[in-house]
């Protein structure tokens, strides 16, 4: 179907759409099998950008391209073991699939439907393959709400977006809702922002909505700066459209009418599937002028960082979208007051608003009913560190650190007993292996003297040293300081010399103690979240793993 022509009514759209699934389910019955071919960041880096082109010369080369489809998808989750492909209509998964397999996969699979055993996943207590997706714990064990389509559709097709209802929740806001009934539904949703400080989605919208201005913006953060997370950079880089029509419908729900995403240059594959995605909303008449034709105008644009951590703080991004060096402000005035060159500005991170179309589209008594008590619906966390099956993972918030770490984790690669985790990146905490129970929500997580974070997760086993932990994370808050206020400044700094005091050998009795009070100072004195949680590795790690500081000294 021609993009030249815009989509400039409803009805339009109800027409695109009933095609679309004419055109797609034609296509579905004619083919033998559809073969996904994972093309997320991890699997490209395996060789499965090759992989997928010899993949469609070899059933070009037989004659059967016309039976057997092959679709590039976004991230499926296994990071470790890629390339990963599935068989769409058997349901099988294969990984660490290469180039020289693919011969013996249409023989074996395609051609007589019997699996490749050698590819398969082998995580079954007895070591046996599993050829069903369906079967395979780390995949089973999630509830994916963000990342439902990430992984089913080609995230370069706006087309395959659509099919799967994509922006059908920005059609039904635009013709059938107030932006007071949006506004309910994501209050009824209890969507907490999943950037890590957790603040209600639908007050922060609300205080927005209820400031008179000209002008409104909406920001997406995507300057995902955590060390070992990819949770935003794989939705961008496999649904990239659910960013797009969740930031559309956001600016509708407030008044805004332009829209920024912020993402770090260090993401160029995420940069370009998002630059397409808009242009090819845009083509489409989705985003830009009197959309649909219901005169809801926005616009949206990317603007790049430059790698620095602390401009994931709200008020140092604006700062940084505004040309200015990217460091926090005192507030009040909030974002949602004065924020963007002085307007009234909501900012969310990737995961938030790629839930809204969901919300919009099933309902937010739907959405609440995963979860538990305040933290309601599903969490992405990156596993890596010491794990089996290191990769992103979507489950229910609440579900247990132990159910992550070894019902979709696989536990340690090592086979080393489970010692830590570290939750929350540089922000964090660790989490000992005694609380192995915890439910993964924000309140239970700020017991424990750690954060929920973005969603990154590093796994320890029991070889690792805990105060180098600390010393590593610290290290990092340092480098990363914006250097605009004192505590943050020069406290992370003692904090640094006296681990490095400690782990080279010269530590003092007094050391500990010296680490406990810099910490709680720079807690209370910091200007912005990241110097108040920067001391929270070192107080953590202090909590539960007294003894190895002792130890060292």
């Amino acid at each position: 179907m021609s993009k030249k022509n815009k989509i400039d009514s409803p009805e339009k759209f109800e027409s695109y759409l009933k095609a679309l699934n004419n055109d797609y389910s034609q296509a579905y019955k004619q083919s033998n099998e559809i073969i996904q071919v994972c093309t997320g960041g991890g699997c490209i880096a395996c060789g499965s950008l090759n992989l997928h082109s010899e993949l469609k010369n070899k059933l070009e080369e037989r004659g059967i391209a016309d039976k057997f489809k092959t679709l590039p998808v976004g991230c499926m989750g296994s990071c470790s073991k890629g390339p990963v492909l599935l068989m769409k209509k058997a349901g099988v998964f294969y990984e660490n699939v290469q180039i020289a397999d693919i011969d013996e996969l249409i023989d074996q699979q395609l051609l007589n439907n019997k699996p490749v055993e050698r590819l398969l996943n082998h995580s079954d207590e007895d070591g046996k393959p599993i050829p069903q997706m369906k079967d395979i714990k780390l995949f089973n064990r999630q509830k994916k709400i963000v990342l439902r389509r990430c992984g089913n559709i080609d995230p370069t097709n706006i087309d395959d977006y659509i099919e799967s209802g994509g922006y059908s929740s920005l059609r039904k806001v635009l013709t059938q809702m107030t932006t007071d009934q949006v506004l309910e539904e994501v209050k009824l949703s209890g969507l907490r922002g999943r950037g890590g400080a957790g603040f209600p989605t639908w007050m922060k919208w609300s205080f927005a909505k209820k400031e008179v201005s000209e002008q409104k913006y909406i920001l997406c953060n995507a300057d995902e700066g955590d060390p070992g997370a990819y949770m935003d950079r794989s939705t961008l880089e496999g649904d990239p459209h659910s960013i797009i029509e969740g930031m559309a419908i956001g600016g509708f729900t407030i008044g805004a009418s332009r829209g920024f995403v912020y993402v770090r240059a260090e993401y160029p594959l995420a940069i370009e599937r998002l630059a397409k995605a808009i242009d090819d909303a845009r083509e489409l008449g989705l985003i830009g002028e009197n959309i649909m034709g219901t005169g809801f105008d926005f616009e949206l644009d990317i603007r790049m960082g430059s790698g620095a951590f602390v401009c994931g703080e709200e008020t140092a991004l604006i700062a940084s979208i505004e040309g200015k060096r990217g460091e926090p402000r005192p507030r009040p005035p909030f974002p949602a007051v004065s924020g963007l060159w002085g307007k009234p500005t909501v900012l969310n991170n990737v995961e938030t608003l790629a839930n809204i179309n969901t919300i919009i589209e099933k309902g937010g008594e739907w959405f609440a009913q995963y979860g538990t008590g305040k933290s309601r619906g599903t969490k992405i966390f990156a596993l890596a560190g010491a794990i089996k099956n290191s990769g992103m993972y979507e489950v229910p918030v609440g579900t247990t650190l132990g159910d992550l770490i070894y019902d979709i984790g696989g536990g340690t690669n090592s086979g080393k007993p489970f010692k830590a985790a570290q939750i929350g990146g540089p922000s964090g905490g660790c989490i000992p292996k005694q609380h192995l129970n915890v439910s993964l929500d924000y309140e239970s997580l700020n017991e424990l003297g750690a954060i929920m974070g973005s969603g990154g997760l590093v796994a320890m086993d029991e070889d690792t040293c805990m105060v180098d932990v600390a010393k590593f994370f610290l290290d990092f808050v340092v480098e990363e300081s914006c250097g605009k206020c004192t505590p943050c400044r020069v406290g992370t700094k003692r904090m640094y010399e006296i681990l490095d005091r400690i782990t080279t050998g010269h530590g003092r009795e007094d050391d500990i103690d010296k680490l406990e009070q810099l910490g709680a100072w720079i807690k209370e004195t910091s200007l912005c979240g990241l110097g108040q949680s920067a001391p929270n590795p070192v107080l953590s790690t202090i909590r539960y793993f007294r003894h190895e500081y002792e130890m060292h000294i």
